[in-house]
């Protein structure tokens, strides 16, 4: 029997989740999909997500949540891309009184990079490593010897006076209608902002348009090493599944 942990991906679009062999780090099945509700409180997202969890908890332990915010302590300390009442919000908490199943959340950046760490791309990596993803924003995860330093949100870094992400996000290239060319451009003054301040010897390069990575990759230009993302969409879902799987219960 695999060792199995619900693994909870919650975009600004999109809630994404599936069963995770924790042990090889590979999903057990599909991944099931589902709408970000509009607005994304916590009394609807919580709801989506005990849905979810009753679909799967005969079937796994503790649930992992990666999710689109600074997560202390068991609490959402920011809002990226879900409705502000988050902010403060006891999530953890919320989520294991909903379901009677114990919960535990992370940035989902942070979960992302937990999978890629472990299995995918930077596995082996004993450097400094930078996880980003592009996709609604500009999510990043820093590793260092292969240990995580939670919470970088480094999407909001200042580049030409706004955060970053609001110029070099998967979703800036498609509302503004950006060709790759011009698109590549943002992201490698953006990537050359992280490598002053923290000399990276990888770059990961995740989210959604990672499935595209051929396509833009020859127009990248860094001092780090770069590389694509393995996991694509799954690597939150298999990171929060790690998480929960680490955390015990």
């Amino acid at each position: 029997m695999a060792a199995q942990r619900l693994g909870i991906d919650v975009g600004g679009s999109a809630i994404k989740a599936g069963l995770v062999d924790t042990a090889a780090g590979r999903l057990l099945g599909e991944l099931t999909s589902m709408p970000t509700p509009r607005p994304a409180t916590p009394a609807a997202v919580i709801a989506v997500l005990q849905g979810l969890v009753a679909q799967n908890s005969a079937r796994g332990g503790r649930v992992g949540n990666a999710y689109p915010s600074v997560i202390k302590n068991g609490s959402t300390c920011t809002a990226a891309n879900i409705d502000s009442a988050w902010i403060g919000a006891a999530a953890e908490q919320l989520l294991t009184r909903a379901t009677g199943v114990p919960a535990v959340f992370l940035n989902d950046a942070d979960a992302a990079g937990l999978a890629e760490m472990r299995w995918g791309a930077g596995r082996g990596c004993n450097g400094t490593v930078i996880m980003v993803t592009l996709g609604t924003g500009i999510g990043t995860a820093l590793f260092s010897g292969g240990r995580l330093f939670p919470n970088t949100e480094l999407g909001h870094l200042e580049v030409r006076g706004m955060d970053a992400e609001k110029r070099a996000s998967a979703q800036v290239r498609t509302l503004e209608k950006l060709e790759f060319p011009a698109w590549a451009e943002r992201v490698n003054e953006y990537l050359a902002a992280m490598q002053r301040l923290f000399w990276p010897d990888v770059f990961i390069l995740g989210g959604a348009v990672s499935e595209r990575y051929a396509e833009f990759a020859p127009l990248l230009r860094s001092a780090a090493e770069l590389r694509r993302a393995q996991f694509g969409n799954q690597a939150g879902v298999i990171g929060a599944a790690l998480a929960a799987a680490e955390a015990g219960g």
